[in-house]
């Protein structure tokens, strides 16, 4: 029963992730966190921590690490395939309209219109990660004493690094976790 809910909470995310990784957060965490409580709130964070540094979709490799988490390999198989196939399908029947019908006004129209929701999308996921990142809590259950100040300061100078420096992701990724690291083995320390 576990494999057919892990492969159904999967196709739901891959068939509605429009708009990529970001824009598929929000989903995930609705189903794998709020729904179906198969992780707690800062697994997630984790969760998307991981799947953000390593190859590929943010989708495909939350669908592998929940898949592995609640059922072993062969979970984590179902679960990503479950991630890939509503794509692949819609992908191949878009395609084959696409060629037949690109020309057409109408679907410019279609095109241009879905882009606002996709940002929106992006954007809703954006500040879903920032609150949970520097509050360790949904953007509805916020408590300024929550606020983590050594999240918030690892968040502006990587911010600084990526706008103003230049500085590509990787490295701010792999610095910031280093920094990070370090920190909180110092504050253990002390504390």
């Amino acid at each position: 029963m576990i494999y057919l809910q892990l492969f159904w909470a999967f196709f739901q995310i891959g068939l509605f992730s429009f708009g990529g990784g970001y824009a598929a957060v929000p989903l995930i965490q609705g189903l794998i966190v709020e729904e179906h409580k198969w992780l707690e709130m800062s697994q997630f964070a984790d969760l998307i921590t991981i799947a953000e540094m390593t190859p590929g979709p943010i989708a495909v490799n939350a669908a592998t690490f929940v898949g592995q988490q609640m059922a072993g390999i062969f979970g984590a198989i179902i679960c990503t395939l479950g991630c890939i196939l509503p794509s692949f399908v819609i992908v191949l029947a878009l395609s084959m309209l696409y060629m037949k019908y690109r020309s057409l006004r109408t679907m410019q129209g279609i095109l241009t219109g879905l882009r606002p929701a996709i940002v929106a999308m992006i954007a809703s996921a954006g500040l879903s990660l920032l609150v949970l990142a520097l509050f360790d809590a949904s953007l509805f259950a916020l408590h300024l004493s929550d606020f983590r100040v050594v999240e918030a300061v690892l968040f502006c100078g990587g911010l600084f690094l990526l706008r103003k420096l230049k500085v590509g992701p990787i490295p701010v990724i792999f610095g910031s976790g280093i920094v990070g690291t370090v920190i909180y083995v110092l504050m253990g320390a002390v504390g």
